[in-house]
């Protein structure tokens, strides 16, 4: 069984504080910034950072699956990780301060699946990840700029 890993970041036109309160906060703006493709978004358990659960439908490369995230904050205010109770996926957001903003990353990792879907998975799951991670990041700053002009 073959890691996969996808690795996406961007620049961020908000300070690392904001930017990492609207991806820790699941209640109230995490869902405002995901693309289409994330659906049945559901908080089930606490609502920010360390110990909340999440529920959603993804949608990658035509093919919709479930989800249910444990959310870990291995470095508080810098890096939190979503670790999917029912696959080995595991996603780890890490905000950097950069000068007049932040750089945003996203890393995700799995086990790959074995023989000729392990092939195509390793092939095509990169490419459509990094694709739906560019656009949630580009959702991100928008909706980041727009908590910040308002606090």
């Amino acid at each position: 069984m073959a890691k996969v890993r996808v690795k996406v970041n961007a620049f961020i036109h908000v300070s690392p504080e904001v930017a990492y309160r609207c991806i820790a906060d699941y209640r109230q703006h995490h869902p405002k910034f995901l693309p289409p493709a994330f659906s049945d978004f559901r908080v089930e358990e606490g609502g920010y950072g360390a110990g909340t659960v999440i529920s959603f439908r993804g949608k990658t490369a035509g093919r919709v699956r479930d989800f249910r995230m444990r959310v870990t904050e291995p470095e508080p205010g810098r890096v939190l990780v979503e670790s999917d109770t029912l696959s080995s996926m595991e996603t780890a957001f890490t905000v950097t301060p950069e000068s007049d903003g932040s750089r945003v990353s996203f890393d995700t990792r799995w086990n790959g699946a074995s023989g000729i879907g392990g092939f195509f998975e390793r092939m095509f799951a990169p490419i459509a990840l990094r694709r739906l991670y560019r656009d949630e990041l580009m959702r991100l700053d928008m909706y980041a700029q727009g908590v910040s002009q308002s606090s």
